[in-house]
Formats: structure tokens, C-alpha cells, sequence
């Protein structure tokens, strides 16, 4: 497409993922605009007017793609049961489709939209806005560097506590065969993120518990996924949590490094903070990371400061790649592979052991 033109950008769903982080993402990205949203809520067609004044508010999906000329990215950010169908019709209109994690509700679903894209050749991503945390990119640079020696251990939590259901939420009011619970929720961030740093695990066992009345889906689950080489990763993901424990925790031959509190970017944009300010994905000093490390039997401790976060550039990955200019920010395969560890998550669930993947 002309580089003097934005990538015109239509928003399907205005809950929290479209108009907390997928709208204002693009909206600060450039050459990007938000051209049409779409919703069935009335509140939510005024909220999404008085925010885009300039976008078409829809209240129909029929009206994006039957105008496929008109946008040249859709973005799903619909209840997960959705997906498949929509980024389907995408795919069949011709338009490339940003769908949020984890894609769909199962692998044959994503495996779906992989033939459907591969055959169309329509470009296809998903958003794992969590690749982009201030956490996770230290814990990057930590690895690369080698700095802990050889890694033999990380956890990684996603820990709240809330006793009650969230009023009109759908991640909690949703049986997980249609998509609700945590581990289809958070689980599929903190699965994808051990998936960057250690490739595919050999095997999978996890406790998928539902604890809270009126919750449909689990609310409290722990995962853990063994890896080449003898890498063991423990995942958290709970609505019970009293005490909540380190984000991360990453061990290796030679060190260690944990970090308390969460990446500030979900914050700072509910708060209406914009990518572009000096001090966007940046933490406060008292939540930098612990890094412990022995040199010669010495045992050394240092305060890390967090790399920056950056949302931004999954939008930006995005835009290049519509213009021909580099592949999406995150291939669908990669969502397949973690579908796949989810599913053998609840088959271990199910019979109490650990299940054998890959």
C-alpha cells in the first residue's frame, strides 16, 4: 500500500481490549488510524464516537466487510468463542486480521485460520502484547547475555484476588470449552512467554481448579512445562491470592533474577497515557528487578532497571509488514503451539499426571 496513506483500521469489539489497548495503540501509531469501530452495545457506540470522533461506529461486522476497499486491518477483540468466525470473514474479505490472544478456542480452530491465510495469502497475527512487557524483554537480555549461566528454572505469576465474579465479565462467566477461565486468559501470555525464551516443552502437567461460586471457568491454576535440556518453568495464574508472589522469578547455574509488580503499560493507558512520552513503559526505581550472581564464590546483588516496555511496537511490526516490509510481530504458528500446550494443560488436569508433547 502507498506510504503516504495510514493503514485504516477497523475495531471489532469495544470492551476492554479494543478501547483500553488496541484502539490507543493505533491511534499513536504512525501511519495508523482507527477508521471504523464496531459494537452492539449503545454505551459503548457513544463511548467509541466521543473517543474517534473521526471513525465510523458500527453495530454490525457486516459493515466492515462488505466495505472491505475501505480498511486495510481488522482487529478482533471479541469474546474468544468469536474469533475463528471472524477472522475467517476477514481472511474471506482480503483484509490482514490482528486477532487477540489466544486466537481461537482450539488448535483445529487455529489451524483453520492458518490454511484459510496460507491459502488466501492474507496476512494474519496475533496480539501477545505481553512479548512486550518491561519484564519479559529483561528477562531477554539477561539470557542472551548470559549473565544467569545456564538456565535451569523460571516461575511466572499472574496472581489477583478478587472474591467476586466481575459484574458483565465474559472471561468469568464463559465455560472454558467456549473459551472463558484464566488459562485461556492469562495462562496463554505467561505459556507463550516461556515459549519465546525455551522453544517447545516435552511435557506439560497442570492443576486447573475452579474455586469461586459464579465463576464458570477456572480461577486458579498452576502449570508446569519441562523443556530440552532440563529447563522447568512454573506457571501461576489465580483470582486468589491474598499475597501475591514475584512476577518472575529466573534461575540459572551462576545467578538469579526476580522482579516484583507488574509491567506499567496496561496502567498507563487506562490512565490515558499515549506510546511517545518520555516516561511510557518505564517503572519506578523501587520495582526494579533483584539480580544475584556469584563470581569466584562471591556472592554479588544488584538492583536491575527494567528495559522500557513497548506496546507500541506490535502496531508498528504490524503496519511494516501490511506494507510488504517484514513479517507480523507475532506468527500464528506460534499461537498453534500454544494452543496446543493449553489443551494438553486440561488433559493433564483430567487424569492428575503429566502429559507427554511434542
Amino acid at each position: 500500500m502507498p506510504e503516504d496513506k495510514p493503514v485504516r483500521t477497523a475495531i471489532i469489539g469495544y470492551g476492554l481490549a479494543g478501547a483500553a489497548f488496541h484502539a490507543p495503540l493505533i491511534a499513536s501509531t504512525a501511519a495508523m488510524e482507527v477508521s471504523a469501530i464496531v459494537t452492539r452495545s449503545q454505551g459503548r457506540q457513544e463511548q467509541a464516537q466521543a473517543d474517534f470522533p473521526k471513525a465510523k461506529i458500527c453495530c454490525k461486522v457486516d459493515e466492515v466487510f462488505k466495505a472491505a476497499d475501505q480498511y486495510d486491518l481488522v482487529v478482533v477483540a471479541t469474546p474468544n468463542d468469536t474469533h475463528m468466525d471472524l477472522g475467517l470473514a476477514s481472511i474471506y474479505a482480503g483484509i490482514p486480521v490482528v486477532i487477540d490472544k489466544p486466537v481461537a478456542i482450539s488448535s483445529d480452530q487455529v489451524e483453520q485460520l492458518i490454511t484459510a491465510s496460507t491459502e488466501a495469502n492474507v496476512a494474519i497475527s496475533v496480539f501477545q502484547n505481553r512479548r512486550w512487557d518491561n519484564d519479559f524483554l529483561t528477562i531477554k537480555k539477561l539470557i542472551e547475555r548470559g549473565q544467569l549461566g545456564k538456565i535451569t528454572r523460571m516461575e511466572s505469576r499472574f496472581e489477583r484476588y478478587r472474591l467476586e465474579p466481575k459484574p458483565g465479565g465474559w472471561r468469568e462467566s464463559t465455560s472454558p470449552e467456549e473459551g472463558g477461565g484464566l488459562l485461556f486468559d492469562l495462562g496463554s501470555h505467561l505459556i507463550d512467554q516461556a515459549l519465546v525464551l525455551f522453544g517447545k516443552p516435552q511435557q506439560v502437567y497442570a492443576e486447573i481448579l475452579h474455586r469461586r461460586p459464579g465463576v464458570a471457568g477456572d480461577d486458579d491454576t498452576f502449570v508446569a512445562l519441562r523443556f530440552p535440556d532440563a529447563v522447568v518453568v512454573h506457571i501461576w495464574v489465580s483470582m486468589l491470592a491474598p499475597e501475591v508472589g514475584p512476577r518472575f522469578r529466573l534461575i540459572g547455574i551462576q545467578g538469579a533474577y526476580e522482579k516484583w509488580g507488574l509491567d506499567p503499560q496496561e496502567n498507563s493507558l487506562k490512565d490515558g497515557h499515549r506510546p511517545g512520552l518520555w516516561h511510557w513503559g518505564r517503572e519506578h526505581a523501587d520495582h526494579h528487578g533483584k539480580l544475584t550472581t556469584y563470581t569466584n564464590g562471591v556472592k554479588h546483588k544488584m538492583n536491575i532497571e527494567s528495559e522500557p516496555g513497548s506496546y507500541q511496537n506490535f502496531y508498528e511490526q504490524m503496519r511494516d509488514a501490511i506494507r510488504g516490509k517484514g513479517p507480523v510481530p507475532v506468527p500464528i504458528e506460534d499461537a498453534l503451539v500454544c494452543m496446543k500446550v493449553i489443551e494438553a494443560a486440561r488433559q493433564s488436569a483430567l487424569v492428575a499426571g503429566p502429559v507427554a508433547i511434542f
